[in-house]
């Protein structure tokens, strides 16, 4: 039975102000992507992530319609999908925000106090803080990778004309799966490293300066099944010199994702706030 005060028994959900049930799900994930939201970083890789894929399509426009009509494009219908690579540090950035906020001072008042202290009191269950943080951190990576994919597509069409065919929904799809994985790889990484900044500067140095695992690549194929390499085989056709089906790549990101979010939990389970 509930009381006059909105709070049900032992075992029940509690019913918080404004009649959210506080024993489902829907608060925490709205209370993460409120906070998500609030943070200025984050708002830097959703921009970063909506508008580099298709400046990139203007900028390139002449190089990769020479690059295809001169046949260095094995599959012209990837030149409509690699600007997209770029987009993907929007996601990366998220992935990392989502939780290094956590571990912010909460103000001079009390400098030993990190806001993750906070967090903690309002959701005493770490695993159920983490769920919420990763659910929040999909939908937001999955809108903004749907829009950039959808103008990306549409510019490189309306840009190179005949010389790219049509994206299929599939591809498209996969590009928005593909960035929720990276976002997701970002948030498992911070996770265990307990640093964005180690996080991030380990992802963009190796996504944009200097690829450790593609020149792992030239060593063994196997490196081609690292995480930042197989993910691109699920909507592009030509990755490397080794050939991944897309299905194949995707079970493969989804498999690194999970065991890394797996182990980063079990160690922020057992770590002091």
């Amino acid at each position: 039975m509930v009381n006059g005060h909105g709070a049900a028994g032992r075992g029940g959900a509690v019913q918080g102000r404004g009649g959210a049930v506080r024993g489902s799900w829907g608060w925490p994930v709205r209370a993460e992507l409120r906070k998500l939201l609030s943070l200025p970083t984050a708002w830097v890789g959703l921009v970063l992530g909506l508008v580099a894929a298709p400046l990139l399509v203007f900028v390139s426009a002449g190089g990769t319609r020479k690059a295809i009509e001169e046949g260095f494009h094995a599959d012209p219908s990837d030149a409509a999908f690699q600007p997209l690579g770029i987009g993907l540090l929007g996601a990366l950035i998220l992935g990392v925000v989502v939780l290094s906020s956590e571990y912010t001072s909460t103000g001079e008042d009390a400098p030993g106090a990190r806001q993750l202290q906070a967090t903690l009191a309002a959701m005493p269950r770490r695993g159920r803080l983490l769920v919420a943080k990763g659910v929040a951190l999909s939908l937001l990576v999955a809108a903004q990778g749907a829009i950039t994919s959808v103008v990306t597509l549409t510019l490189s069409r309306m840009v190179l004309g005949d010389l790219v065919p049509a994206a299929s929904p599939g591809r498209a799809a996969a590009v928005v799966l593909y960035w929720v994985l990276l976002g997701l790889l970002a948030y498992a990484l911070t996770l265990i490293f307990r640093s964005g900044v180690v996080t991030l500067t380990v992802l963009i140095v190796n996504s944009s300066v200097v690829s450790v695992s593609y020149l792992l690549t030239k060593v063994t194929p196997l490196a081609a099944y690292l995480p930042d390499i197989v993910g691109a085989h699920m909507f592009l056709h030509q990755v490397g010199d080794v050939h991944i089906a897309p299905v194949t790549a995707g079970v493969v990101m989804t498999a690194w994702v999970a065991a890394l979010l797996i182990l980063g939990g079990w160690m922020f389970r057992r770590r002091e706030p």
